[in-house]
């Protein structure tokens, strides 16, 4: 019910505002803009009406490059705050891992704090103990360069550092420590100290130096905004332990080291004052650190090379050979001048005979198009900025919920094109586009469920979360999905413009580049070719940890890429009719959802060549979920290619008549 009122209200707010909802509308809900003031000199909080004096700080699961296994912030054993209640998190949030909750960390606006104390851990090494175990697991994150992720108010805590060519670079995370091996190489974080230099050691970032900057409101009666926050994480050892006071060497854990070992944890935090950064662009800072907009264009331009060139195959065919073709049979006077005809004119007859296996293929389609409109609805309200970063978890949730009430559509479709290929197990046809496609997916995703419950994952999915996704998969798809059948069987079949003979046509022995198999590799590599730019940084977004918010770059290679899917399977499905063969179902569906094979080829070949995973748990995960989502790429296009050339098919046989 929480899902059902939340995407209610987000449409509502669609309608209402439009594209001036910047200008005229209220924020959308979780995005609104939060005031803070200053204690007064009695220490009592302002009296000033929703204006805030202290800043809550909260932690994020934490996650590495290394590792598809995030963890939660308890995990490692940090400064834990007093029992409290925890941020609400949204179905994109748990099914993302991600486990957002409150932390010791406590700051009062523009009040400056040096060195404070949050808190001391201490370790005895010298028996099996708990406390072995929990410093192992803490090196484990520091060699596997697990990364925090720190939230105020509902913003990032970056650790902005500079890279090449001058430039700075803000990363929405920081390292819990790093590692020095054993020949004396400096790993990950420990190249920006030169005191990390003893071998076979580890150092902590136990010290952050977090500076907040604000904007104070013109225009109102008072109060300030949170338009950035960073960080600067450091090690240090303290000369005295008991009352820190950052100084000393670097917190460094040997790893021949035994005995008592102590923690603390301290933090400065200062407050600075900037009138150039507003609210509304405080994200600014962060993603134009990501330098991949040139890139970004790059593909666009090289997509739509390609989808002119299959435009102008396309053009020609259908305005100069189909427009000959069409204009001589329409000529002829006899019989027998349509038998010296040839090519695609010859099979009329047997064009729409029903395909092998036509029950497989319309629940296909029914899950195929259910996954394009869920798509299409999803990336359309990203581009207006409903589905930004700053929105949390809301991308996912708004995809599974569509893709829950998009079980009618999915019902319908199936139904239709069953019964148009002359089916008759209604019931069948129902529950398989009902179960089959969710019940893989469903599987696997159960499968790495347990994995991440069996490594104590964070993202490891609650019970009572997977309970609620079957409910909402047998409660309301699965009725959905009866529903837009009932319709699709109650409706007349597709009516076809010509009539199919009774016995089949002899299919002509093919050329080589006729022939299913090699038609259909060669017809996904042009569709693959306008994406892989841009799954480029998919990809890296969901395993590199890396921030996306490119949606309309997103959306317009998507739109390119139903375009190059479309052309490329009409321009092959008219080389085979003109061959005569007149099996164009199937084909038209693997042609474009070969595309999905390359993706797959793609990803194997990202893992080695680009990550860094390692660990039989986190390869196993990658390969699960990258399976997941290339049979929902392979559902997505092979209907898009099928929908193409059903229509071309139709088309060109509607205007030939044939008595």
């Amino acid at each position: 019910m929480f899902l059902f009122h939340r995407v209610c209200v987000v449409l509502f707010l669609f309608l209402l505002c439009g594209s001036l909802r910047d200008a005229f509308c209220f924020y959308l809900p979780g995005l609104a803009p939060v005031s803070f003031c200053e204690k007064d000199s009695s220490g009592k909080d302002s009296e000033v009406p929703d204006c805030k004096s202290s800043i809550e700080l909260f932690v994020n699961r934490l996650d590495s490059v290394e590792s598809v296994l995030p963890y939660e912030y308890t995990a490692f054993d940090f400064c834990a705050n007093q029992p409290e209640k925890r941020p609400s998190e949204n179905l994109g949030q748990v099914l993302f891992g991600e486990r957002i909750e409150p932390s010791p960390y406590k700051f009062s606006f523009k009040k400056n704090e040096e060195c404070k104390s949050v808190c001391q851990k201490q370790y005895n090494t010298d028996k099996k103990t708990e406390d072995k175990a929990k410093l192992d697991f803490l090196k484990k994150g520091m060699l596997l360069n697990y990364q925090h992720h720190w939230i105020v108010d509902n913003m990032p805590v970056t650790w902005c550092y500079d890279v090449e060519d001058n430039q700075k670079f803000c990363n929405p995370g920081f390292p819990i420590g790093c590692y020095v091996t054993e020949t004396g190489r400096a790993k990950d974080a420990c190249v920006v100290n030169a005191d990390f230099n003893d071998k076979d050691t580890f150092y902590i970032f136990n010290h952050v130096d977090i500076t907040i900057y604000y904007h104070v409101v013109e225009n109102e009666a008072a109060g300030a905004r949170l338009v950035a926050a960073k960080l600067e994480p450091k090690s240090y050892k303290h000369t005295n332990v008991d009352k820190p006071d950052c100084t000393g060497p670097p917190m460094s854990l040997s790893n021949k080291f035994t005995g008592d070992i102590k923690i603390p944890y301290t933090y400065t935090v200062k407050f600075v004052e900037d009138k150039q950064i507003r609210w509304a662009s405080r994200w600014d800072y962060i993603l134009e650190s990501m330098p991949h907009t040139n890139i970004q264009w790059f593909s666009i331009m090289n997509s739509l090379v390609i989808v002119l060139f299959l435009s102008g195959m396309v053009a020609m065919i259908m305005l100069r050979t189909l427009h000959k073709d069409i204009a001589r049979y329409n000529q002829m006077d006899s019989v027998e001048d349509a038998q010296e005809e040839f090519g695609w004119k010859l099979v009329h007859g047997d064009v729409f005979r029903p395909p092998r296996k036509g029950m497989l293929l319309s629940v296909f389609l029914g899950s195929g198009t259910q996954i394009f409109i869920m798509t299409f609805v999803t990336l359309f309200f990203a581009c207006l900025g409903f589905l930004s970063p700053a929105n949390r978890g809301a991308l996912m949730t708004c995809a599974v919920v569509l893709w829950v009430l998009l079980g009618t559509p999915a019902g319908y479709v199936a139904a239709r094109y069953y019964k148009s290929f002359g089916g008759e197990k209604w019931k069948t046809n129902v529950l398989l586009t009902a179960f089959l496609c969710p019940g893989v997916v469903f599987a696997d995703f159960f499968v790495m469920n347990l994995i991440l419950w069996g490594e104590g994952s964070s993202a490891a999915m609650p019970f009572g979360t997977l309970v609620a996704i079957l409910a909402l998969w047998f409660c309301i798809s699965v009725p959905l999905t009866f529903i837009g059948a009932y319709f699709g069987f109650k409706k007349s079949g597709i009516e076809h413009p010509v009539r199919t003979n009774q016995i089949p046509r002899q299919i002509p022995e093919q050329s080589f580049y006729t022939k299913p198999l090699p038609g259909i590799v060669m017809g996904g590599i042009l569709p693959f070719g306008c994406i892989f730019i841009q799954l480029f940084f998919i990809l890296n977004s969901i395993w590199s940890h890396q921030m996306y918010y490119m949606f309309g770059f997103l959306f317009l290679v998507f739109i390119i890429l139903l375009i190059t899917c479309s052309e490329a399977t009409i321009l092959l499905c008219y080389f085979h009719l003109c061959a005569e063969d007149y099996h164009w179902q199937w084909r038209s569906f693997l042609t474009s959802g070969f595309t999905a094979v390359y993706f797959l080829v793609y990803a194997i070949h990202y893992f080695f060549s680009k990550l860094q995973i390692s660990g039989l748990a986190s390869t196993i995960l990658y390969f699960g979920y990258t399976m997941i989502m290339a049979l929902i790429f392979f559902l997505f296009t092979g209907t898009i290619g099928f929908f193409a050339c059903f229509w071309f098919v139709t088309k060109i046989y509607s205007v030939v008549k044939v008595d």
